[in-house]
């Protein structure tokens, strides 16, 4: 079984940055798809953006293109988002995801999910 962790959440002021990671306890297969879901209070998940393993393929959500970054470390079996221009809109549990393909995790039919990381965006 592959299991999925996210750290880096936390609070932050308007306009700040932050980098959240997803560490895998083992390399998913190189056709699985990572990627980040975002869910707010009250409100229903969203996807964010994914990364292919093999290709490095990225794809993102029309809200926070150019403001965030989706990469991969391989040798780590870790995805990062870089998370810049931070808005209080942004303000959301965000959950690391993974997928047999992107359209699959672009509409949230995920194999795996972490336990998701609390990022708060203050006004």
């Amino acid at each position: 079984q592959v299991q999925l962790e996210e750290s880096g959440g936390g609070l932050v002021q308007a306009g700040d940055s932050l980098r959240l990671s997803c560490a895998a306890s083992r390399r998913t297969f190189s056709t699985y798809i990572m990627g980040w879901f975002r869910q707010a209070p009250g409100k229903e998940r969203e996807f964010v953006a994914h990364i292919s393993w093999s290709t490095g393929s990225t794809y993102y959500a029309d809200f926070v293109k150019g403001r965030f970054t989706i990469s991969r470390d391989n040798a780590k079996n870790t995805v990062y988002l870089q998370m810049n221009s931070l808005k209080p809109e942004d303000t959301a549990v965000y959950y690391c995801a993974a997928a047999g393909s992107a359209s699959s995790l672009r509409k949230g039919a995920s194999d795996y999910w972490g336990q998701g990381t609390q990022v708060t965006v203050s006004t």
